[in-house]
């Protein structure tokens, strides 16, 4: 175990708490051993980390008891997108909660999850995931007026001036968390479909197979053109530390072991607590160092310095890279750059790689020492070979630890039984009106044919003016994101539409509502990006003057059909065209936009650029156009197609464009 400092380091009521990650017993464990003020972990089900290990019931109950008796608070992410035949089994797991864990707070995305902690009684606090998309100050406005939501949880992306200018807009009842160190997605959250278009397998629900850590391939060069370094604030953590209205700096790692868990935590203490002292700041750099992370980046946290999270010289794979194969595939060893540990845990190869190995070392190896590696199968990596140190069971960790375990006899299963509630469902009105078809476009000149079409166009930060044609027919579809810089524009574009006499907008995130004004003559539709795929959901968006849903293009067959007989407002579905695998703020300084890549199975897309955003597009479409009738059947009211401009070179695969549909989502 490293030496730890010596310095006394306090969580002050006037500084932000130290959020910790805990995926199973041991990490929650360390996080408790290591000072953290509150810590966040998932149960088997609703968590956007089903790949960790998780918590039953049970065993969350008395880590519960336990921490609340250290002074520690409990939160417990629910924050994937839940179906609605999800609704009950949900809110029986709320139900639970409440009786037998007693959580400080609820994560969430959903918005049904607003309803169910109403309808279970939910006492404690709800916080908005990342994974909800608040990305511009206005958005808090309207937040507010959810009395239950008391803390929003920042994007990654923004950099201290966008923190403090969400601050500055931040409302006297909420208060906002920031990630401070941890894995980076590249795509925005909750603006990546790329597992789930590739298999079903949905990164808002959990179980995202990461195809952004893979290798693709572009003009014969081949890389990792989308795997991002670590998010790591470090000796920046003051700078964000000293704003009042962020009560939280949080540590990603769910996935992670307790030896991260507790190095992160021990480090963000000191850089918190003693960030003026310089020997606090050399003692918490070398726990990170320690922590077996990927190299770390700042990202956008200085404005004036921003760092590219995406560097293809860099190596991205999980853990720390501690040397690679030598000696052929004769006598496979190592020699390690640190010293290695009797039960430390490695990874030979890249998750992405089939054969990648994972090995247990048996004996303590020196640094510079040699380490022959053993391997079940008959497959040996060849020389070069990165090998990752992904997890370590430090003796002096282990026995702080046991301290906390010990206590955890004190405290009884407070299980008596299963849940019985059952869901209020919303009052519906049966909708009227016919079936319509929607074109959406890039701009309003793209539409060079006469069409009895509703026509859709994007509004966006670049957008030069505001055309209205038919305003019967004529529709502006705000963006799936949209950053501080960029507010004023939206609000000045959807004011100019407005002026214009435009009444139909498709708003791509709920809160995008408070650039409209309370007009009941408006025809607000929720878009395909807010992620709606349930009728709590939707009555959510009623009661804010929505008229309607285009819900989530992710869903299977089942999914689709039962949705429109349940929902309060008339629904709409993407039934063709060019949707994207991901929306990004960044691109890799290597990569082509408007110019194909391929994936190592061959599958191809490129990338775009409008405004600061960047759109990854599959070279196949969405396509349920054969499905049309049984939509109509179920009840849909919109029909929705969206064209993009193919670039000059990229031609569309025939290949089917189901999604989903016949295999469901995951």
């Amino acid at each position: 175990m490293m030496e730890k400092t010596k310095l006394n380091s306090r969580h002050s009521p006037s500084r932000p708490e130290i959020l910790a990650p805990a995926g199973g017993k041991k990490a929650f464990l360390a996080a408790l051993a290591a000072g953290a003020d509150a810590v966040y972990c998932g149960l088997k089900h609703f968590s956007a980390r089903m790949a960790a290990e998780n918590f039953s019931i049970d065993e969350l109950g008395q880590l519960t008891q336990l921490a609340h008796d250290q002074g520690k608070k409990v939160y417990i992410p629910i924050n994937t997108m839940i179906k609605s035949d999800e609704l009950e089994p949900a809110g029986r797991l709320l139900d639970q909660l409440n009786r037998w864990v007693v959580p400080d707070a609820l994560i969430v995305q959903d918005l049904a999850m607003i309803s169910l902690a109403r309808q279970t009684g939910f006492p404690g606090e709800i916080h908005l995931s990342t994974l909800a998309n608040i990305s511009f100050p206005a958005a808090l406005e309207l937040v507010r007026t959810f009395p239950v939501i008391k803390r929003v949880v920042l994007p990654r992306e923004l950099s201290i001036d966008e923190i403090k200018m969400a601050a500055a807009a931040c409302p006297d009842n909420l208060s906002l968390e920031f990630f401070i160190h941890g894995a980076l997605c590249y795509a925005v959250s909750g603006r990546c479909y790329w597992s789930s278009y590739m298999g079903g397998k949905s990164g808002l629900r959990g179980r995202c197979v990461q195809p952004c850590r893979r290798m693709y391939t572009q003009d014969n060069q081949k890389n990792r053109f989308f795997s991002c370094q670590d998010l790591s604030i470090d000796v920046l953590t003051k700078i964000v530390a000293n704003v009042p209205e962020v009560s939280s700096l949080k540590i990603e790692g769910r996935k992670k072991g307790a030896h991260y868990v507790y190095y992160t935590v021990s480090a963000y203490r000191l850089l918190r607590d003693h960030f003026d002292d310089p020997k606090a700041k050399k003692t918490a750099l070398s726990f990170l160092d320690y922590a077996l992370g990927r190299k770390g980046t700042h990202y956008n946290f200085l404005p004036q310095r921003p760092q590219n999270p995406v560097d293809v010289n860099v190596q991205t794979g999980s853990g720390l890279m501690i040397g690679s194969v030598k000696g052929g595939r004769a006598k496979p060893y190592i020699v390690p750059r640190e010293a290695l540990l009797a039960n430390d845990m490695m990874r030979i190869g890249y998750e992405d790689d089939s054969w990648h190995t994972i090995s247990r070392v048996s004996k303590y190896v020196p640094k510079r020492g040699h380490l022959v590696l053993k391997f079940v199968n008959s497959r040996k990596p060849p020389n070069g070979t990165p090998v990752f140190l992904i997890d370590r069971r430090d003796p002096e960790v282990e026995k702080e630890m046991r301290v906390f375990e010990n206590q955890l006899e004190n405290h009884a299963m407070r299980r008596q039984g299963e849940s019985a509630f059952k869901i209020i469902p919303p009052h519906r009105t049966p909708p009227n009106g016919v079936l319509q078809e929607m074109q959406v476009l890039r701009s309003m000149q793209a539409f060079k044919h006469k069409t009895r079409d509703q026509i859709g166009v994007w509004l966006a930060s670049d957008t030069k003016r505001i055309i209205v044609g038919d305003r019967r027919r004529s529709w502006y579809w705000l963006p799936p994101v949209i950053w501080p810089a960029d507010q004023e524009k939206i609000r000045s574009l959807v004011s100019e539409a407005l002026k214009k006499g435009c009444k139909n907008f498709v708003l791509n995130s709920p809160w995008q509502r408070v650039f409209f004004p309370k007009d009941k003559s408006l025809n607000l539709w929720a878009g395909p990006f807010c992620n709606i795929s349930n009728e709590l959901a939707i009555e959510q968006l009623a009661g804010m003057q929505f008229k309607g849903v285009i819900v989530s293009p992710e869903q299977g067959e089942a999914d689709y059909a039962g949705l429109p007989s349940k929902s309060p407002l008339p629904v709409g579905i993407v039934v063709s065209g060019n949707w994207p695998l991901c929306v990004s703020r960044i691109i890799a300084d290597d990569l082509k936009t408007d110019h194909l890549f391929n994936s190592p199975k061959g599958e191809q897309a490129w990338a775009r650029q409008y405004g600061s955003d960047f759109w990854v597009f599959p070279n196949w479409p969405v396509d349920l156009t054969p499905k049309k009738d049984a939509l109509k059947k179920a009840g849909y009211k919109m029909l929705v197609h969206l064209s993009e401009p193919m670039p000059e070179k990229v031609k569309l695969k025939q290949r089917p464009g189901l999604w989903n549909w016949e295999i469901g989502l995951k």
